[in-house]
C-alpha cells in the first residue's frame, strides 16, 4: 500500500491531489520549485497592486469543495467567493453590448431586449442543451480515468452522441441561435481548449455551461487565494511542503520510483504524483507514450497588466469583440500570425488595475521575435482598447507589466497546454499513468481531463484515484 506519496508541483492540480491523497490516509510531501504555491495561478506586482497572472475567475467551485471535503474541511471556512454579476460584459464592433447573466430569467430578458424574442426562445433551448451536455459528461467523461478507447463504450456515449456532442460546436449552436453576437458569446470559450469554435467538438460546449450557467466567482484576495487556501488546509492535516525545491531526478528500483531527489535532498517514497508541466514529467520519467501524431499545443496569449489613474465603464470580465471572427482563429492557430482584428478579454478586478489578454500564436506555429515585436504589439493593443471605448487608456497607464509567449515558460510558450483536438481528448489525451512506471500518476492540464481550473482540480482527484488503485498491486 503506498503510504508516503511525493507530489511534484504545488499548482492547483498538485494541491488537489495532495488533499485527496490525505483523505485516503496517505502521508504527503509536496515539492515546489517556486517559493509559493499556485503554479499558473500566480501573481504579478504592478503599480502597487498584486494582480493575478493566470486565471482571473473561478467556475464550478464544487470541485474545490471536493478537495477540502477530502480532509473534512469546508470551502467556506477557507475562502469567500463573491459571485461575478454579470459573468461577462460583451462589446461588439457595431456598438451593441450584451451582458451575460448566469440567472436564466435575467439572461433570457437580456437576449430578448438586445437580440429579439426569437433568440430568447433559442437561448432557453440552448440553456437546456448545455445542461444536458454537462450532466452526461460530468462523471462519465470529464471526471473519469481512461485506460483505453474502449472505456468510452458505455451508455452515456450514446446519450452524448444523441445530444450532438460529436458534431462541431458552432454548427450545434446554430440549431438554437441565429444572432452572430450570441454565437460568439457561446463559442469563444473553445479557444481556452485550443481549438477554433468551427472545429471544436460540440462536447466542449460544457465550458460555456461552466461560464454562463453554473456561475462565475471571484475569491476575495484574488485567484491566488485559492492555492494558498488549499496548501494551508493540506498543511493543517499533516502535508509537508518544500518550496524552492527543484526536482532533479527520480530514483528507480525496477519499474518503481523509490525516492525523489531535489537538490541534495533524497526523499524516499512509495508513490509519486507528477503535477508539473507534461514535458517536465516525461523528462523526469525518462519516457513518454508513443503517439502516432505529434502533440498539438494551444494558442498562446499576450497579457498587458496595466495600473491606471482612471477607470472606465467595465465589469469584472469584459470581451471586446472585433469585426473579424473566423479568420482570426486561422491566423493564430494555423498561419502563426497575430490577429489583424483581435478580440480582447479585459478583466477589471480592482479599481485602476486592468488585465488585457490577446490570443496569439504559440511559439511552435508562430516564430515571432517577441523581444522586438512585444513593445509594438503593446502599443497596438492600447490603440485597439481606445478605439473600442476605453478612450485615453494609454495616457492613463502609470505602471505596467507585459507578458508575451516566451514569458510563460511552458511548452510552446502557451499557458493553455495541449489543445483539445479529437486526437487529444478523453482516452486519446496523454494518460495520467505511464507504462513502465508502476507507482507514478500524472496530474495537470496536460493530462486527463484537460485545461482550465475545474479540469485541473479534477485531474488531481483522478491522480489520487490512480495511487489508491496501486494498493492492490
Amino acid at each position: 500500500m503506498p503510504g508516503h506519496v511525493v507530489v511534484v508541483g504545488a499548482g492547483l492540480a498538485g494541491l488537489s491531489a495532495a488533499l485527496h491523497l490525505q483523505g485516503t490516509g496517505r502521508r504527503v510531501t509536496v515539492l515546489e520549485e517556486a517559493s509559493v504555491p499556485g503554479g499558473r495561478a500566480g501573481t504579478v506586482e504592478v503599480g502597487g497592486f498584486v494582480a493575478d497572472n493566470g486565471p482571473t475567475v473561478l467556475t464550478m467551485p464544487e470541485y474545490l469543495d471536493e478537495a477540502f471535503d477530502a480532509v473534512g474541511e469546508r470551502l467556506s471556512d477557507w475562502l469567500t467567493l463573491d459571485p461575478v454579476v454579470p459573468a461577462y460584459r460583451a462589446r461588439f464592433a457595431d456598438g451593441s453590448r450584451i451582458s451575460v447573466h448566469t440567472d436564466a430569467v435575467a439572461m433570457e430578458d437580456e437576449v430578448r431586449t438586445v437580440c429579439g424574442a426569437r433568440e430568447a426562445v433559442g437561448y432557453r433551448e440552448l440553456r437546456r442543451w448545455l445542461g444536458d451536455l454537462y450532466s452526461v459528461q460530468r462523471e462519465h467523461f470529464i471526471g473519469a480515468n481512461f485506460d483505453s478507447p474502449f472505456d468510452l463504450v458505455r451508455p452515456e456515449l450514446l446519450r452524448l452522441a444523441a445530444l450532438g456532442g460529436f458534431g462541431r460546436l458552432e454548427s450545434q449552436l446554430r440549431r438554437f441561435l441565429r444572432d452572430e453576437r450570441l454565437i460568439r458569446l457561446f463559442s469563444f470559450q473553445a479557444l481556452y481548449a485550443g481549438v477554433p469554435p468551427q472545429q471544436a467538438l460540440a462536447a466542449y460546449a460544457v465550458i460555456a455551461y461552466m461560464d454562463t450557467i453554473a456561475g462565475v466567482y471571484y475569491p476575495r484576495g484574488g485567484m491566488h487565494a485559492v492555492p494558498r487556501a488549499l496548501a494551508a488546509a493540506a498543511t493543517k492535516h499533516g502535508a509537508s511542503f518544500r518550496y524552492d525545491a527543484t526536482v532533479t531526478r527520480l530514483e528507480w528500483s525496477g519499474a518503481r520510483v523509490v525516492a525523489v531527489h531535489a537538490g541534495e535532498e533524497r526523499i524516499a517514497c512509495d508513490a509519486v504524483v507528477l503535477a508539473c508541466e507534461l514535458p517536465d514529467a516525461y523528462r523526469l520519467l525518462g519516457k513518454s507514450p508513443l503517439r502516432l501524431l505529434p502533440r498539438r499545443w494551444s494558442p498562446s496569449a499576450v497579457v498587458l497588466h496595466a495600473a491606471t489613474d482612471r477607470t472606465w465603464d467595465l465589469g469584472h470580465h469584459n470581451i471586446l469583440f472585433g469585426r473579424a471572427w473566423r479568420g482570426t482563429f486561422d491566423e493564430i492557430v494555423h498561419k502563426g500570425r497575430l490577429m489583424a482584428d483581435p478580440s480582447l478579454l479585459v478583466t477589471h478586478a480592482q479599481n485602476g488595475l486592468h488585465y488585457v489578454l490577446a490570443p496569439t500564436p504559440n511559439l511552435g506555429v508562430g516564430p515571432v521575435d517577441w523581444r522586438r515585436v512585444g513593445p509594438r504589439y503593446r502599443d497596438e493593443l492600447v490603440r485597439t482598447l481606445e478605439a473600442r471605448g476605453l478612450d485615453g487608456f494609454g495616457a492613463a497607464v502609470r505602471d505596467e507589466v507585459l507578458v508575451t509567449p516566451p514569458d510563460w515558460g511552458n511548452a510552446a510558450g502557451t499557458p493553455f497546454g495541449l489543445a483539445h483536438t479529437f486526437a487529444q481528448t478523453g482516452p486519446f489525451r496523454p494518460r495520467n499513468v505511464v507504462r513502465g512506471a508502476e507507482n507514478v500518476a500524472l496530474a495537470g492540464a496536460g493530462t486527463t481531463p484537460g485545461v482550465g481550473v475545474p479540469p485541473v482540480l479534477i485531474s488531481g482527484r483522478l491522480a489520487a484515484r490512480r495511487v489508491d488503485a496501486m494498493r492492490s498491486r
